[in-house]
C-alpha cells in the first residue's frame, strides 16, 4: 500500500493552513466530518503526498482528546488500499488490533478504517479505500 496521507492534529485550522501555504502546498478540499468530530483540510504540493489537517469540533471528540494530551502534531499515516475489507481481514489474521473492526464514512466520501497504535508502532494507521 502506497502512504495516501498524512493526518496532523491542531487547534487552529486558518493559522495552521497559512504555515503550510507558505511552503507552497495549497488546499485542495475542506468540510467536516461529523460523525469523527473534525473539520478537516486537504493539503497538496504538486501531486505529492497529502497533508490533512484535523481540527476538533469539539473538546470531547477524539481530535480534541487527543490535543488535550498530546498537543498538536502528527495524527496518523493514512495507507490507500482498493479493497478495505480484504485489507482489514489481511492485517488482522496478522495480529493486528483494529479500532474499526468495518469501514465508516470518512473525509472526501471515502470510506476509512483505523488500526491501534499498538500495531503502527506508536502510530495510529488509518486505511483509506481509494
Amino acid at each position: 500500500m502506497r502512504l495516501h496521507h498524512v493526518g496532523i492534529a491542531v487547534e487552529d485550522l486558518e493559522a495552521a493552513k497559512a504555515r503550510y501555504l507558505l511552503l507552497g502546498y495549497r488546499v485542495v478540499a475542506e468540510g467536516e466530518v461529523p460523525a469523527q468530530g473534525v473539520r478537516v483540510a486537504l493539503l497538496e504540493a504538486e501531486g505529492e503526498t497529502l497533508l490533512e489537517l484535523l481540527a476538533p469540533l469539539a473538546p470531547e471528540t477524539p481530535v480534541g482528546r487527543f490535543l488535550a494530551k498530546r498537543g498538536p502534531g502528527l495524527h496518523h499515516l493514512a495507507f490507500a488500499t482498493r479493497d478495505i475489507e480484504g485489507e482489514l481481514a489481511r492485517l488482522k489474521a496478522a495480529g493486528a488490533r483494529l479500532v474499526d473492526e468495518v469501514p465508516r464514512p470518512g473525509f472526501g466520501g471515502h470510506r476509512v478504517a483505523f488500526l491501534h497504535p499498538s500495531f503502527g508502532l506508536g502510530v495510529l494507521w488509518e486505511l483509506v479505500e481509494a
